[in-house]
């Protein structure tokens, strides 16, 4: 059991660093205005539906229940297709220390979810761990030298941040029933097929009419990593912590973000490192730990 979690551990931490370099790339992409966010989308799903297809093939076949394709549907609508077309389009509408508010917000709308769809109590050492987190990731907001991105967020922005957050946080709090049913793989192929469906309609011109050719070099590696490591090997991992973690505590690796963030403007030399990194960190951590800790009804 102990291997089982410590397995989910480090699959949502590797996710959620995986997360953090995609801010930075997902920013540079948008700077460049070669490509909508709507087009990347589908470019995503296009790659990670196929990747996960191909994978199943060699993989024991396993029955989805007629029953829960719609239920797969609407979980790859609330926890793919919104949540991340709405960060595609806000990143260049809201400056960096707004996204990264706006994102602390996941572990509070999760526990919400978790509690009414699932019945995982609110315990007070969950709250207080989600507490001690939020305040480490502001501290490290305010403290932190930002550089790049809008001037200003706009109104619209803001609006699509907050979407991203109830969006993930449902699916995380809603559908860990569902995800625990089937292998990985298995439900992933699913999840995307759906997306990359949903995406279509609204794609499928700006899908010919990009101009593929006159994209930077750089900004097709950036490309490459949203599709393969950002997309796929990311809702590879998601989905297995989700079957060995609690829904807060996943969600509570979100705060792991503008920590990576930091720490990739540090070795790139925008930023340099202080005391109150430091501490925000261990707040972060701590916070964490609280709520690995905290009992519940479900593992």
């Amino acid at each position: 059991m102990r291997k089982d979690k410590l397995a989910g551990h480090l699959a949502i931490a590797a996710t959620y660093t995986i997360f953090g370099l995609n801010i930075v790339f997902c920013k540079d992409i948008a700077n460049n205005d070669v490509i909508s966010p709507m087009v990347l989308f589908t470019l995503r799903a296009i790659g990670a539906s196929a990747l996960f297809w191909l994978i199943s093939l060699v993989l024991p076949k396993e029955r989805i229940d007629t029953k829960d394709l719609p239920k797969i549907a609407l979980a790859s609508f609330v926890g793919l297709f919104v949540p991340q077309l709405t960060f595609l389009m806000a990143i260049t509408m809201a400056t960096s220390i707004d996204t990264a508010i706006m994102s602390t917000l996941g572990p509070i709308f999760t526990m919400v979810f978790a509690f009414f769809f699932l019945g995982e109590p609110i315990t007070i050492k969950k709250a207080g761990g989600v507490a001690l987190s939020f305040v480490g990731v502001i501290f490290l907001i305010f403290n932190s030298v930002h550089s790049g991105g809008a001037s200003a967020s706009s109104t619209m922005g803001i609006v699509l941040l907050l979407i991203n957050s109830i969006s993930f946080a449902m699916y995380l709090g809603i559908f860990r029933p569902l995800i625990s049913k089937y292998n990985v793989v298995h439900f992933m192929k699913w999840m995307f097929l759906f997306a990359l469906l949903l995406s279509l309609p609204f794609s499928t011109a700006g899908l010919f009419s990009t101009d593929y050719a006159a994209i930077p070099s750089n900004v097709r590696w950036e490309i490459g990593y949203l599709i393969f490591f950002a997309t796929f090997v990311a809702y590879f991992l998601i989905p297995f912590g989700q079957k060995r973690l609690r829904p807060t505590l996943v969600s509570m690796y979100t705060y792991l973000q503008p920590v990576i963030a930091a720490i990739i403007s540090i070795w790139v030399g925008m930023d340099v490192l202080t005391w109150q990194k430091i501490l925000a960190t261990v707040l972060i951590v701590g916070g964490v730990i609280l709520v690995s800790r905290s009992r519940a009804a479900s593992n």
